[in-house]
């Protein structure tokens, strides 16, 4: 069965396409957030508890990371590309930041350049596994712990929705950090 097409905006998109386009879309929206700023400004707080950029971009990388190795049967580029160790966070190697307690949010505290590089690589893992994804490949089962069972759509669209989340949260917040210390 031939791929599906998506027309969007006068373009027919195959559904490798569309994939590329929304992780694409992630990308920008993470540089545009990070690049620039100071470690301080990456780990500001609004209140006590809030999340930061750093963490943000942190997390929806490895959520990124994780998810998509796993799908495509490839290992995640936290552990096999040395970012576990250059980070140096006080995780367990498979930490992906889900439930982190404010105390741990506040652990992460990094760079721009180490942060965006490591979501570049990423990118990559990512690019390169949905440019090989076909309409009938988004319907192959890949956990089957859920009723009903996760296919690869509805997990990388998933995928998608907290990255796409995260990231204008991170936005945000670089408005409000560059808010403050500009005026």
């Amino acid at each position: 069965m031939p791929d599906k097409v998506v027309e969007r905006e006068g373009i027919r998109m195959d559904s490798a396409a569309l994939l590329e386009d929304a992780f694409g879309r992630i990308r920008e929206v993470v540089v545009g957030a990070v690049e620039g700023l100071e470690p301080d400004q990456l780990a500001h707080r609004v209140d006590l508890d809030a999340n930061t950029i750093a963490w943000l971009v942190w997390h929806l990388t490895r959520i990124q990371d994780d998810h998509v190795a796993d799908v495509a049967g490839r290992p995640q580029v936290w552990t096999s590309q040395g970012w576990c160790e250059r980070f140096g966070l006080p995780f367990a190697e498979g930490d992906i930041g889900y439930g982190h307690t404010s105390d741990e949010v506040a652990s992460v505290r990094v760079d721009a350049a180490q942060l965006l590089d490591y979501h570049a690589a990423v990118h990559d893992l990512c690019l390169d596994f949905v440019r090989t994804v076909t309409a009938d490949d988004l319907d192959r089962v890949v956990d089957e712990r859920w009723d009903p069972p996760v296919t690869l759509g509805v997990r990388l669209v998933s995928v998608l929705g907290d990255a796409f989340q995260h990231a204008g949260q991170a936005a945000f917040l670089r408005g409000i950090v560059t808010r403050r210390t500009d005026g």
